[in-house]
């Protein structure tokens, strides 16, 4: 799946929006369409959606293509350990600095400083107040408190503002049109915190699981150009390899990708076939990689070991 996005200035400082646009290799099979539709179902119903899953099952993608339907102007936010609340609410902005250079004593430079203070709108604050969906791309990435201000947005529907915005406005009721989807991976790493109870509460979860083999094949073969009989083998070598389970982290789509983008680069001088040895080791290089974070080698020799399996079983008398 590809989507590709307008930047468009909306007239704030430091805030723009994005119109989502399903790209030329978007690739959109029967299992997607239905995850789709449900989730626009529980948005028009007024819930938040909230698309979890592993590294390469699609959830931005699917969070741009279902904000792409409901057709309101996209604003973006990625979770990071130094978002704080100001960063979605708004906050105060204002210096400007002047220099002057003397005409007749060239040594002789004058400054003078502006520290006007004003207040300037954020993202959430943006979307609230016109009707625009926000899109949070992995929110438990941000500090828990920094996320509390959505609990009343997503319960009451109201925005509490800081006293010195400075229009008299304490609260925003949110747009009528205003619509909030989420993604989370659940793999614990470094940097991700473990979202509020009370958040999560008021969100629909979809939990993606890797794509069936038929999504994996459309996709493979749309984005990288490969041959459909060549993706096919690939894709069940990849999916072997995560039904057996010899790995710390499941293989996803993004190995199919990138050992077909890599096939198709080297052209007619490889072959998707068991005797191809610079195949077998193109397959190992990247799977071995996906599959290990910590570069175990007791693990990498499971992984290498299954894999030469599956070329076996699935490749023999392969074309370029």
């Amino acid at each position: 799946m590809n989507e590709s996005m307008e930047t468009v200035a909306n007239g704030r400082e430091d805030v723009s929006y994005v119109r989502p646009r399903a790209g030329e290799h978007f690739v959109e099979t029967e299992s997607l369409k239905r995850i789709i539709e449900r989730a626009l179902k529980y948005l028009s119903a007024g819930f938040p959606v909230h698309f979890r899953g592993t590294s390469g099952t699609g959830k931005t993608t699917l969070a741009l293509r279902v904000a792409e339907l409901i057709g309101q102007p996209v604003q973006l936010i990625h979770g990071d350990e130094e978002l704080t609340t100001s960063h979605l609410v708004g906050g105060e902005s204002g210096y400007h600095k002047r220099s002057v250079r003397d005409n007749f004593i060239a040594s002789v430079l004058k400054t003078e400083e502006d520290h006007t203070r004003y207040w300037v709108d954020n993202r959430l604050t943006v979307a609230i107040e016109r009707g625009n969906t926000l899109i949070y791309d992995e929110f438990t990435r941000s500090r828990p408190e920094a996320n509390n201000v959505l609990l009343s947005v997503l319960q009451e529907g109201i925005l509490d503002l800081p006293l010195n915005r400075g229009d008299g406005i304490w609260t925003l009721k949110v747009h009528p049109r205003f619509r909030t989807i989420f993604t989370s991976n659940p793999e614990e790493y470094a940097g991700v915190h473990r979202s509020q109870d009370a958040l999560r509460d008021r969100m629909v979860t979809l939990d993606l699981a890797p794509f069936d083999e038929e999504t994996e094949i459309a996709i493979t073969t749309k984005k990288s150009g490969l041959s459909r009989e060549a993706v096919e083998k690939i894709v069940q070598i990849v999916r072997y390899l995560r039904e057996k389970g010899n790995y710390e982290f499941a293989p996803t789509i993004r190995g199919c990708l990138m050992i077909s983008k890599t096939v198709r680069a080297y052209g007619n001088k490889i072959c998707v076939d068991t005797k191809d040895l610079l195949f077998q080791r193109i397959c190992l290089d990247i799977l071995t990689s996906e599959t290990s974070r910590i570069g175990s080698r007791t693990t990498s020799t499971k992984v290498q070991k299954v894999v030469n399996h599956a070329i076996s079983l699935y490749c023999r008398n392969g074309k370029k």
